[in-house]
């Protein structure tokens, strides 16, 4: 009963705080070639990126020099070219705004509602995607301009304290205090043809049919694995795996706000099983339950549960003063509390497709399923959870005896984040490529207003540690806001390594003389040498008045030398 009731508490105790709940979606770093950068949204570093990590708000992703990167947000793809700069300005429920400074990117609008709000923000115009379709944008710190190509769909450009509308087919190149210059759409380039090639292979893949569009990572599904309808459980999805796989096994941990602890599985198919749903073990394999269909699953960083103890660090062998953290996957009807701040509609929503009436569910009456399956416990010291080290590496396994001295303790486990939590890779001071102080620091216009910049980590970590393994709730993130120092460009660290080549280091508008461009520099865009855009006839008649004057003025002068 103390268990229900302490549920309960939490539950009014956020409702009484007015809790701001987390988004329901994140993206998805789901592909990557080449060397990929990432810095999170809390501290001023940058670190290797890590496959299927949840990128949010604040985030930042660096293509070095002939690497490219590939995010989802549902149905929705992010694709980066070599030498490209992208940041989340804001990701919630239903807005994409995206910083972007440097480099070349293509989205691919699949799926848009009608409040979805997708926007680039660039330093010369924001750029508003209305429609789903294609789009190819391009950003030239050295000649302070941007290209954008609508290959199908449609954008409206904000820039210079004026809009503009860019159609199918149709390129527009516009720069700071001059007019845009709309032309038909460039010829594709090997970028261009990447993306049409990853778009094309998920166009062939059938639309989902057990999990709605909306969740994160089903793309990889059907390829990783098989579907099969399970009396009591409904369809469930077998991952193709080595035999003895048990789930949340094959990852690490990542500190992750505004959730906390993170799960970041290995496996190039480790999003959405990881995320959503429950783990069943089912005639010896394991079964992943996708649950009841609703328009959006609320994405959770891990649904599992910890257990610990006194003794229990001792009891698995990891020695005195060595603490341990254990965990097991929630099954098929366990509720799900956040250990993050929430309503109390945040719960019913994020346990809805596998608990249809939270508020009757009496924890202390759970009994966790998966906690009896052989090999579904595992171990790790307390030091290689936080500093974010693969699991695999020093895992132990908890056998039934040891689960004795053991007991459940929540959905989080009480160990405060450090910096490698933080940077999500126990690697944190390996130097990376990484985009220079001047491109990071350029302003950018922006349409939407972005909400306030993530409290650093550093000016948060005090708090953190005096109620471990619980992320701030929004009057200490107020309270940390105000003591942090005040807001201003960082000065490069010592270490960090950009690593372009002077010659490749951004990419060609015009045909000014310059070295020559990378094999992925953005194709050249060239307002001297084209012709006028066939969508202004008076500036055309305009230019060739003035072409004529010139060379009546000509012929006159040429006439008064002879004479």
């Amino acid at each position: 009963m103390k268990s229900y009731i302490f549920a309960l508490a939490f539950i009014l105790t956020a409702a009484c705080a007015f809790a701001q709940d987390p988004p329901s979606r994140v993206a998805r770093l789901n592909w990557m070639d080449g060397n990929v950068s990432f810095q999170p949204a809390s501290v001023d570093t940058w670190t290797a990126a890590t496959l299927n990590y949840p990128l949010t708000t604040g985030d930042h992703i660096y293509t070095d020099s002939g690497a490219r990167a590939e995010m989802h947000v549902g149905a929705n793809a992010l694709r980066l070219n070599g030498q490209t700069n992208f940041g989340f300005l804001n990701l919630d429920d239903q807005t994409v705004q995206v910083r972007f400074t440097e480099g070349s990117m293509e989205v691919r609008l699949r799926r848009l509602e009608d409040a979805d709000l997708y926007e680039v923000d660039t330093p010369q115009g924001a750029i508003s995607l209305l429609r789903t379709g294609d789009y190819r944008i391009d950003s030239d710190p050295a000649r302070n301009a941007t290209m954008i190509t609508v290959i199908t769909g449609e954008v409206e450009v904000t820039a210079n304290g004026n809009s503009f509308a860019v159609h199918p087919r149709q390129t527009a190149y516009f720069a700071a205090d001059a007019a845009p210059d709309v032309r038909p759409a460039n010829p594709p380039d090997d970028f261009d043809q990447f993306a049409a090639a990853q778009n094309a292979r998920e166009e062939r893949s059938p639309p989902p049919v057990h999990v709605p569009p909306t969740m994160i990572g089903y793309q990889d599904l059907d390829a990783n694995g098989v579907w099969r309808n399970e009396p009591g459980y409904g369809w469930v999805w077998i991952p193709r795996v080595p035999v003895g796989w048990a789930p949340y096994h094959n990852g690490h941990w990542a500190w992750v706000e505004p959730w906390g602890w993170t799960w970041i599985d290995d496996a190039p198919w480790g999003f959405a099983p990881f995320h959503y749903g429950r783990w069943a073990f089912v005639a010896g394999t394991w079964v992943w339950i996708p649950g009841s269909m609703v328009g959006r699953p609320v994405y959770a960083p891990a649904l599992v549960a910890f257990v610990g103890g006194p003794r229990f660090g001792v009891s698995i062998g990891f020695g005195v003063g060595i603490g341990a953290v254990a965990w097991f996957p929630l099954g098929p009807r366990e509720p799900f509390f956040p250990a993050y701040h929430v309503s109390p509609a945040y719960v019913q929503q994020v346990n809805i497709t596998h608990v249809t009436n939270i508020n009757v569910v009496n924890v202390t009456n759970v009994r966790y399923v998966n906690q009896q399956v052989p090999g579904a416990v595992v171990a790790v010291p307390q030091a290689s959870f936080a500093g974010a080290r693969p699991v695999a590496a020093e895992a132990r396994v908890v056998n039934a005896q040891q689960m004795a001295e053991a007991r459940v303790v929540g959905t989080a486990p009480q160990v405060a984040p450090v910096r490698e939590s933080v940077l999500a890779n126990s690697r944190a001071n390996a130097v990376v490529p990484h985009p220079s102080q001047a491109i990071m620091s350029r302003p950018i216009v922006t349409k939407s207003t972005p909400p306030p910049a993530p409290v650093s980590f550093q000016a948060k970590q005090q708090m953190l540690q005096q109620n471990p393994g619980r992320p701030l709730d929004p009057q200490q993130i107020t309270q940390a806001r105000a003591q942090q120092p005040a807001a201003a460009a960082p000065a490069p660290q010592p270490g960090r390594l950009d690593s372009r080549p002077p010659s490749a280091q951004r990419p060609a508008f015009s045909n000014a003389p310059a070295p020559a461009p990378a094999p992925q520099a953005a194709r050249p865009l060239t307002p001297e040498n084209r012709p006028a855009p066939a969508a202004a006839p008076a500036a055309r008649l305009q230019q060739q008045k003035t072409e004529a004057h010139a060379k009546a003025k000509s012929k006159r002068d040429t006439k008064e030398e002879k004479k």
